[in-house]
């Protein structure tokens, strides 16, 4: 694990690079992640650089991110292609190491899985993808409830809460559920 910048430079940086909702909730995320770090026992730096990093690729349009993807050699698979806004993730977890001078691969795979989850996540991709959930800015039906899961459930039950009232929204509207979302929800369950 090595950041060739300091925390406050990569703020900076960010900062520069968001609009000031995007860079507020990505603070508001790292801060998230942080508390979520401390009570699971979780590297805290991981945790926090995470957090503030993984919407770093937001600075980018959504028309442009699969230009921006296939310029990494990330494949865009059909879900994708119809909701391009998801490959933030994965663009994010390249500018990490290319703008941000990341060089931690749980952090590049934290930020790879932020936004849709994944098979086999560790501890470090839940604190991201529910930190992202549950960030003091959001306001959504039900996300009192998940906040108060993150201080008393465990990681897994708060991740299972979570995806499935992600899945539900999506239902609702008619939305497309990516596949990986569904395995993510899945292992929790027959791990259980």
């Amino acid at each position: 694990m090595s950041f060739a910048m300091k925390y406050e430079e990569m703020r900076e940086l960010l900062a520069k690079s968001l609009k000031p909702s995007r860079y507020q909730h990505s603070l508001g995320v790292a801060e998230t992640a942080v508390f979520l770090a401390e009570r699971f026992g979780i590297d805290r730096e991981q945790a926090q650089v995470a957090g503030l990093l993984h919407d770093c690729a937001r600075e980018f349009p959504n028309e442009d991110l699969i230009q921006e993807a296939e310029k990494r050699q990330i494949a865009v698979e059909p879900v994708e292609k119809q909701m391009p806004l998801l490959l933030h993730a994965y663009v994010g977890a390249h500018l990490v190491v290319e703008k941000y001078g990341v060089n931690d691969k749980a952090v590049e795979q934290a930020i790879w899985r932020h936004t849709v989850g994944g098979a086999q996540m560790t501890e470090l991709d839940k604190i991201i993808w529910f930190a992202d959930m549950i960030e003091p800015q959001r306001d959504y039906p039900g996300v009192e409830k998940l906040r108060e899961l993150s201080k008393t459930a465990s990681l897994d039950e708060m991740m299972l809460a979570g995806l499935t009232q992600s899945i539900a929204f999506v239902l609702q509207k008619g939305g497309l559920i990516h596949p990986d979302t569904v395995i993510a929800r899945n292992e929790i369950l027959l791990n259980r």
